[in-house]
This record gives C-alpha cells, structure tokens and sequence, in this order.
C-alpha cells in the first residue's frame, strides 16, 4: 500500500488555544524541575470508553483489569512508573491498523511495549492503551540463498537466533541483551560489539512492514516509500509502529576471543579507536573493572582474520596478556596493602565476569558457539536487577575520549563500583536515518559510544541519588555536543538543549503532520 502523505516544508506557529499542542521539549520545558527531568502528566481518560467501544466493534479486546494493566507499571530501569487504562497484545498488523486509526479519532495515547528493556520510562503508559507487542513474535521465512529472515516485529532476538541457528544461520547486529524485541532494537538502533564493522541493527534492516500514527499499513524500503522507512528506522517510535522486519543474516561461525589488560584508561580507549578504524577485528569492545584493570576485547569469526590481527595489529596494542597484567597488578598492590579490598574485589571479578564471558558449556575447541546466550546472561548477572541504570553518551571520534574520562569521574563520585561499557558504531544508512538519534550530528564513518553502568550490588538508591548521577552524564552530553543512546523518556528535556531547535522543531512538525492527535509513545520525545 503507498501512502498519500508526501514530506513538506511547515512552518511552526506560536502556542495558541487549539492551534498546537505543547511541545514537551520547549525551551522553558525545564522550569521548576531541579532535577532536569521532565515527568509526564497523567492521561485523564477523555474519550476512553468511546475509544474501547470503537474497538470492541473492529473485533479487538481491551484488558481492563487492573492485575493485567500492573504488569506494565515500570520498565527495565524501575525508576518511572505509570499505568495504562487498559492494555492489549499484539496479533497482526490489522489489528495494529485498527487500534490507531480509533485512537486518533478519539485522541487517546498508545505506548508501544517490546521487551520493555527501556531505562527511562519510554515503554511506560502514564494512562491510555499499552499496547504489547510480543503477541507478534514469529520467524515467517528464512531464506538461506539470500541470506534473509523476515519475522514478526515482537519477536525476542534470542528466539530469532534460535530458529537461525536451526539452519546454520546467524543475525548480523544486534543488542547485547537479546531479550529485546526486534522491532525495538530497529526504533533505537541497536549496538553490539561487531557495530564498528557492521553498524546498527537498524542499519541491518532491508524492509518493514509498518502501521503509521493514522493507521494506514506501509511496506517501506530504501526503494519503496524510503521516506517512511528511514523516518521509522532510529525513530524511537514517533513515526510508525514496525510489525514485520526483513533483515540481512549471514552464516553461522563460532568465534574466538582475546582480552587484553590495561591500567590505563586513556589508553585502552586510543587502542579502541586504532582498532576500529583499521578494521583490525571482527568484534571489538572495552568493559572496565576499574580504573586500574580495564579490558579490551577482541574476537573474530575467522582463523585468518585473527591470524593477521596478531600479526599486524597485536604488536601495536599497549595492553597486556593475563599473565603480565596479574603480574604487574600484583606488584601495585604489594606496595599498597591499604588498598586491599580494592585488590580482593578485582581479584573476584575475575573469578566471576570472565568465567561467565567464556562459560565451558558454551565453548568447542576454545571457541564460543552461542554468544547470544553468553552475553544475554551477563548483562542481566553483572548489571540487571530491580533498578538498571545505564546512562551513556553517544559521541564522534574527536570527543570520545575527553567525553569518557569525564563520565568516568561523574560515576567514581556516586557509586564505589561500576562498569563502562564502550564500542564503536559504523555509520552505514543514509545521513536523514541518523538525524535525532543515538548517532551524533558531527560523526563521520565510525561513532562511539560509552554505557556507564553502576554495579548496584543489590543495594537500594534512591531515585534521587540515581537522577542526579543521570543528570551529571547527561550534561556532559549538553556541553560537549554529543548524542545518548537513550535520551527519551524521562531525560527528553535534554533534547532540544543537545540538538538545539532548527532539528528539533523540524522533527516535531514532521511527527505533527502523520500523527495529527499527537497519541502515539506521545511521552517518548515528543
């Protein structure tokens, strides 16, 4: 089906009564709120019982029960809570079409849910309809000679590897934790470790099958209403709800790992950048321990890629093997027995973050078989629990550096243990797919980004303490002029501060012109 709607230049008028609704990332939007975070209002509720009635007569069955709506309070990050009016899973596209075409006619807000992995509050309905995605989760067709899966948009990412991996097959990019949902991962981008080579997930994405704001069902491509296609790929919902992806896979290949030791931030970070732009590795990333023990790691999927890594880019790497890193390490704190909790902690990390990255199980001829698993049960071993907390800033390679160091203070202030989490991001897809995205303005080639992850440790912070430790990441963010890879959801008053208003104020008329009623994932952005 084409779409009637053809991008146009609009102009903005002034805030009116009935003219334009308020912009929730205006210039004053900030005012009063001292800790920099735009908090959504409640939905009231008008149009409610008109909207579920106009569903009931399209076929389609609103959860009103309270014990179905509380399942949806909160998201992976546990800080924001809300609840919707009622809820409804996800079984076709149809059904999809049919629920926002009512809800603009009634004006009444869809929060679109996957995985529900967002931190800031983005899947979370402050009232309205939620609208669970996860009833569409089937893998419609592999094709092993085009080298091409298409699947339902709710589909978990370990599922998806699943079924490929039944015919010796594997995805190309996607999130470490892979029980996000496809559809998601494509909104926001999606970031994995071989993304210095491959780019994003949504850079993976060949077609789709979306539903727009009003209703209307679209198959969109680079070809066929490109528009739409790089408007809802890092869109973060705004423009459409995907319900079909068709992506690139490849074949399946074990891969072989290698770490290499650094007491040095600064540096691992400079081997990163060399790495990855010199193609040197097929996954690359750093995860530190501490300031003291930081580790980069490289894996490949080819015995001759590793092969040439060792020998021509191995050499210039400054980071250690284990043996020498223990070594050296051990030295430090043989002069320095006051630091001997510090030594006894990293001493049981390595007991336990390395064992999990490279489980016996998991491995054949020392190498990984099921990195899906591996990582996917990491992330939620190391980082996971009631609250998680993953603030990152987004940057081009002239800031990378200076933009992590300062984090990395931000974080030794409020917490004794965390984690940063840094890789490189391949810039693929056209410029307009980036624009007001994870992807920074300025980022040529190659972007990178830094996840600073709080070890919690099963203790309990406040909302404050942790909003404020946000707050201090994302204002690096504001004055260095980089992007987040979250930045909707509670922290979106940062928007317009980053992005400044030209773009900004471009990308709310364009999401005023599909989504008249301004009802859908309306407390994401915009």
């Amino acid at each position: 089906m084409q779409t009637r709607f053809k991008p146009q230049p609009i102009a903005i008028q002034a805030p009116g009564p009935g003219v334009i609704p308020p912009c929730n990332v205006a210039s004053d939007s900030l005012i009063g709120i001292p800790r920099q975070q735009t908090n959504p209002c409640r939905w009231q509720g008008e149009g409610w019982q008109s909207f579920v009635t106009d569903l009931v007569n399209r076929g389609i069955a609103v959860d009103e029960r309270r014990s179905a709506r509380t399942l949806y309070q909160s998201d992976a990050g546990g800080i924001a809570h809300g609840l919707p009016h009622g809820v409804v899973v996800a079984r076709s596209t149809e059904v999809v079409a049919g629920i926002l075409a009512a809800a603009q006619q009634h004006r009444v807000p869809v929060t679109v849910r996957g995985g529900g992995l967002t931190t800031e509050g983005e899947t979370v309905s402050f009232g309205g309809l939620q609208l669970d995605m996860r009833g569409m989760s089937r893998v419609l067709e592999i094709d092993a000679s085009k080298l091409t899966v298409r699947c339902e948009a709710g589909i978990y990412w370990h599922s998806l590897a699943e079924s490929l991996r039944r015919q010796g097959l594997d995805y190309l990019s996607a999130p470490l934790n892979m029980t996000s949902s496809v559809g998601g991962t494509l909104g926001v981008g999606g970031i994995d470790i071989n993304s210095p080579r491959l780019g994003c997930s949504a850079d993976q994405a060949l077609a789709l099958t979306i539903v727009t704001p009003t209703g209307e069902i679209l198959r969109c491509s680079e070809n066929e209403n490109p528009w739409w296609f790089n408007r809802v790929l890092l869109g973060y919902g705004q423009f459409g709800i995907i319900t079909e992806a068709t992506l690139r896979i490849r074949p399946f290949t074990p891969i072989t790992m290698h770490y290499f030791y650094y007491q040095d931030l600064k540096q691992a970070m400079e081997d990163l950048v060399m790495v990855s732009e010199e193609d040197a590795a097929d996954y690359m990333g750093i995860l530190t321990m501490l300031d003291r023990a930081v580790n980069l790691l490289v894996a490949f999927d080819s015995e001759e890629r590793e092969k040439e890594f060792f020998r021509k880019w191995r050499p210039r790497l400054r980071g250690f093997g284990e043996a020498r890193f223990a070594l050296t390490l051990g030295m430090h704190y043989l002069l320095r027995p006051w630091k001997f909790r510090e030594a006894l902690y990293l001493l049981n990390r390595k007991r336990t973050l390395l064992p999990a990255l490279k489980p016996s199980h998991h491995l054949r001829d020392n190498r990984i078989v099921d990195r899906t698993v591996v990582f996917s049960q990491a992330v939620w071993k190391f980082w996971g629990g009631r609250q998680m907390v993953i603030p990152d800033l987004a940057t081009s390679r002239g800031k990378f550096i200076e933009a992590v160091l300062r984090g990395n203070e931000v974080c030794r202030k409020y917490f004794p243990h965390y984690t940063l989490y840094c890789v490189g991001i391949k810039l693929i897809g056209p410029k307009e797919r980036y624009e007001l995205s994870c992807i920074p303005p300025d980022a040529e080639d190659i972007a990178y980004g830094c996840e600073f992850e709080p070890m919690l440790e099963g203790k309990t912070y406040s909302r404050d303490h942790i909003q404020a430790f946000k707050n201090e990441i994302y204002d690096i963010g504001v004055q260095m002029g980089t992007s987040y890879y979250r930045f909707g959801g509670m922290m979106k008053g940062y928007i317009r501060r980053v992005f400044g208003d030209e773009l900004v104020d471009k990308h709310l008329a364009m999401k005023r012109e599909v989504d008249p009623a301004m009802i859908l994932n309306r407390d994401v952005i915009f």
